[in-house]
């Protein structure tokens, strides 16, 4: 399947560092459950979360004592060996959240990464306001590509750089055409190439290697040779592995 090509090309080294690491061979439990809200972002102030209004969810992977989150809107629970991990399909949103996940989750043992746990109550807020100065601080006054609606950063990067400056895709029917911060929100599936090419920096959510868009707008951002930046704990994994620009300024260790 192409739109999991980024996935597919991770399990090579996963598979390494399973094998070198002694982990097939030996009993590895890894129990995926599906969180709750008050359990992943904690009580922030606002209410308009995805999370929080029930659109996504969050998934916990652990594996041998290491935890990581994963964004979906398809949550799912898992329990077996990793071998068995190594091996799912990556066909659906539910199989690429699990593996993404459990792959966090490895890679936090082996000490790779370390923050792989979603920001809670007031730290979203915080980590909007980090990620809008770092992205001004370093490109100046940019035009910028949001892909992956998070209202929080997207209150903040309009606050930053104007609304003029700000385009905002997302996959969510509810929110296409809408209006947020003074934003049109297009569509996530039919505008992707318009964004990358209107904007000078996509921040780009990390859920979009859960919901199998994140190879294509990729592709974009290369072939317009533009700058980007993925956030969020979701990607932290593959981006290691991958050497992409990350950021998440409030990711928790535990």
């Amino acid at each position: 399947m192409a739109a999991a090509s980024i996935l597919n090309d991770s399990r090579a080294e996963l598979r390494e560092m399973i094998k070198n690491n002694e982990l097939f061979d030996i009993d590895v439990s890894v129990r995926v459950k599906a969180l709750t809200p008050e359990e992943a972002i904690g009580n922030p102030g606002r209410r308009d979360f995805p999370i929080i209004i029930g659109k996504e969810r969050v998934i916990e992977a652990e594996l041998l004592g290491s935890r990581a989150h994963a964004f979906t809107d398809s949550p799912g629970e898992f329990t077996g060996k990793l071998k068995n991990i190594v091996d799912l399909p990556l066909e659906s949103n539910r199989e690429r959240a699990i593996y993404i996940a459990t792959l966090n989750a490895l890679l936090k043992h082996l000490g790779l990464i370390k923050n792989t746990l979603h920001c809670k109550d007031d730290e979203p807020e915080k980590c909007a306001k980090e990620i809008s100065s770092h992205m001004l601080n370093r490109w100046g006054k940019i035009k910028v590509g949001f892909i992956g609606l998070n209202p929080a950063i997207a209150e903040r990067l309009v606050e930053t750089f104007g609304s003029e400056n700000v385009n905002i895709t997302d996959l969510d029917e509810r929110n296409i055409g809408s209006l947020k911060f003074g934003v049109e929100i297009w569509d996530g599936k039919t505008m992707t190439e318009q964004i990358i090419e209107r904007s000078d920096t996509s921040l780009i959510t990390g859920t979009t290697l859960v919901n199998g868009t994140f190879d294509n707008i990729m592709k974009y951002v290369h072939s317009n040779g533009k700058e980007y930046l993925v956030y969020g704990v979701t990607g932290a994994g593959i981006c290691k592995l991958a050497g992409l620009n990350t950021i998440c300024p409030f990711g928790r260790e535990q």
